[in-house]
């Protein structure tokens, strides 16, 4: 059976980054989408004909949905998620879910209380380039990884969310954190630096670089920005028996943003052209790896069957309290100058 989804939001992340990966999913059914914008409501029946629009948390549990999907601003989102598992329904929070990690815990109580999965839109997972990463990390071929280094520079300074309750380390922060946590594990220490603009909502950071020490002795090092008329993506994992490094694109934004859709031919979709693929360097010499498949419908997969399965899903709601917790540490490490513990 499908698992039937509301989508709650219907901005860039809902229309891009939601709504056409739920349709791919063969798990999952996009019932209805609630937005209270005329010209949203417009776009969702000229994008999705056969999904209704709807006005409430209410309305999409009387059209029968068994899950919803919340995709609107950082400031809706806790009492959102609240009123959602509180009605019985299984949720995806749109990253970051809360604006620290005890606000954080509190939902991740209240859903399992509530005998609900809360899951979170960590989709970035799904990378084309941190797919093939992982899997270079899996062969062995690198031995033992000793350093992670992570960079997303994006020329789109529009989109940063401005003021004391927005700021690039929440917004992409929520992203590379995520990534490094699941190429190096768990986090021990945090530093960090911050970069600050004045806007006209207020102070703003727009770019930082996060060092993490994870317990397994391994060692991140990831930044990003938006502010800087730069477009740039690197990665590199460094292993005492070798290297592995790659400059992918953005290949499911670009796809997306270019009219393309997952659903349309999935087997397909999401891999890195040939010209940059990523270098393997031990002692056997280098060689380029191919791209494995990047895909975010595939967290929609295992969302739906979690919730059928009752397993955890792709993206509890406790590692998304740490990666919050990494957060919380960076803004304090760079205010206060000094590595903080977890």
């Amino acid at each position: 059976m499908s698992v039937r989804i509301g989508l709650i939001g219907y901005g860039t992340g809902g229309r891009y980054f939601h709504a056409p990966f739920i349709e791919a999913s063969a798990e999952c059914e996009l019932v209805a989408v609630v937005t209270s914008s005329g010209s949203r409501r417009e776009q969702v029946g000229s994008d999705f004909p056969h999904v209704q629009v709807a006005g409430s948390i209410d309305d999409l549990i009387s059209l029968g949905v068994d899950a919803v999907v919340i995709s609107t601003s950082p400031e809706t989102r806790r009492d959102l998620v609240l009123e959602a598992v509180q009605k019985g329904l299984h949720v995806v929070a749109d990253k970051p879910f809360a604006p620290d990690a005890a606000t954080a815990k509190l939902l991740a109580d209240s859903a399992r209380d509530a005998g609900v999965l809360l899951n979170v839109f960590h989709n970035r997972r799904y990378d084309t380039d941190i797919v093939t990463a992982r899997a270079v990390l899996q062969s062995g071929n690198l031995g033992r990884l000793q350093r992670v280094e992570l960079r997303c520079d994006q020329d789109d300074p529009g989109s940063i969310e401005a003021g004391p309750q927005g700021g690039l380390l929440r917004d992409l922060g929520s992203h590379v954190v995520d990534q490094a946590l699941l190429l190096g594990g768990e986090p021990r220490f945090v530093t960090a630096h911050l970069e600050w603009q004045d806007l006209p909502q207020g102070p703003t950071d727009v770019g930082f670089t996060i060092g993490i020490e994870h317990q397994s002795g391994t060692y991140s090092l990831v930044s990003a920005s938006k502010a800087y008329r730069l477009e740039s993506r690197a990665l590199a994992l460094l292993g005492d028996e070798g290297s592995y490094s790659s400059d992918y694109s953005d290949v499911q934004a670009e796809a997306i943003f270019a009219g393309a859709r997952p659903g349309t031919d999935r087997a397909g979709w999401g891999f890195e052209r040939e010209e940059r693929w990523g270098t393997l360097r031990t002692s056997a010499g280098s060689r380029s790896i191919p791209s494995r498949q990047g895909d975010y419908t595939r967290y929609y997969d295992e969302f739906a069957r979690a919730i059928e399965s009752g397993e955890a899903g792709p993206v509890p709601a406790e590692q998304g309290v740490t990666v919050l917790r990494v957060l919380d540490a960076a803004r304090r490490s760079a205010a206060e100058h000094y590595a903080v513990a977890l």
